[in-house]
């Protein structure tokens, strides 16, 4: 009877060669984008950095347009320093929590203050917006600090290669100071950066490619022949439920809108008026004003944290209610509403 020889499974200390073969195959295969500049150029703080944040809750393919309209309307961070907070905000919308776009503001004019950028992880950490992951890829690859960049291409790429089974939030310390550990000296940037490529192009999610992977051979997760099943994290919490009432209020063309508190979700941005958003089951919440409402349907949107399904009426007005708060928008001019209020806004126009 014919058996089949398993792979023997790689050691720990065979990790030492392994960012000489992942930069071999980053120089072939890396990935051309708007953000990076020629492999042994200096990379622009700016544009790193603004790539990393607006990054954080979307996919390259959609962050990339709004990459494009930043940098050509505001080409440098005393530029965006410089910009009116609700052209920032509008510019935004479709990128996720609002909270990131105050804070790339905040962090903007900290460092237009400044006069310069803080080149330690240690030191970028202190800016506004930025974490620990943000930190170490602006140090990395902006200023060539040997820092570590951490994300969850790479978490996935080490939990498979250390074929880590223990509990995540102690796992993840030890692959941080494994990935530290390998950054090497005169290369941390483009280490980084293949990191990410080769998680997102090779070491994917589901069906890994680990017959052109360049680190194949170091990976105890392969060996074990189930790289699909790290990383093994604890289950997901099911989101929390939450509902409301959009109101959308039109008078000869034009749309009530209101500004949104400065603080809490959404702060500060152009929507809707709604009710409050509760986990409990809708009640009928007083309208902003009277008027004969009627239902139209419900949207729904996906928040970190949560689920909102929001019910949609409307009323159409021969004049202002002398009461409304807010202020009226023209329909064809209406731009750069958060996703659920748009979302809302084109079920309440149809």
């Amino acid at each position: 009877m014919k058996t089949t020889k398993r792979q023997a499974v790689p050691k720990h200390g065979d990790l030492n060669r392994l960012p000489a073969d992942l930069l071999v195959w980053f120089d072939r295969h890396g990935r051309d984008l708007p953000w990076r500049t020629a492999l042994g150029e200096r990379r622009d703080p700016y544009r790193v950095w603004l790539a990393e944040i607006m990054l954080q809750q979307t996919t390259i393919p959609h962050g990339t347009p709004y990459f494009y309209a930043f940098t050509k309307r505001w080409p440098t961070v005393g530029a965006l320093a410089a910009a009116k907070d609700e052209d920032v905000m509008a510019a935004w919308a479709g990128l996720g929590y609002y909270a990131r776009a105050r804070n790339l503001l905040k962090c903007a004019r900290e460092i237009a203050a400044r006069g310069s950028w803080p080149e330690m992880a240690a030191e970028l950490k202190k800016l506004p917006g930025i974490g620990p992951y943000t930190a170490g890829a602006i140090a990395a690859i902006a200023f060539n600090q040997p820092a570590a960049a951490v994300d969850g291409n790479v978490d996935r790429v080490f939990a498979r290669l250390l074929a880590l089974k223990g509990e995540w939030a102690e796992e993840k310390k030890r692959l941080h100071a494994e990935v530290e550990r390998l950054v090497p000296a005169d290369r941390p940037g483009d280490f980084a950066e293949a990191l990410m490529d080769l998680g997102a192009t090779v070491c994917t999610p589901t069906r890994p490619n680990c017959l052109i992977c360049p680190l194949s051979a170091y990976c105890v997760a392969k060996a074990e022949g189930e790289p699909e099943r790290y990383p093994i994290k604890p289950p997901k919490k099911v989101k929390p439920i939450r509902r409301g009432v959009a109101f959308v209020a039109v008078h000869k063309g034009e749309v009530l809108l209101q500004r949104r508190p400065d603080k809490g979700l959404l702060g500060g941005m152009a929507g809707l008026p709604t009710s409050d958003w509760v986990e409990r089951e809708r009640s009928d919440p007083a309208p902003p004003f009277k008027a004969e409402w009627q239902e139209i349907g419900e949207v729904r949107h996906v928040f970190t944290h949560f689920d909102l399904r929001l019910t949609v009426q409307r009323t159409d007005l021969l004049r202002r209610p002398a009461d409304a708060d807010g202020f009226w928008v023209p329909l064809a001019e209406v731009e750069g509403l958060p996703s659920v209020f748009a979302k809302a806004l084109k079920l309440g126009t149809i």
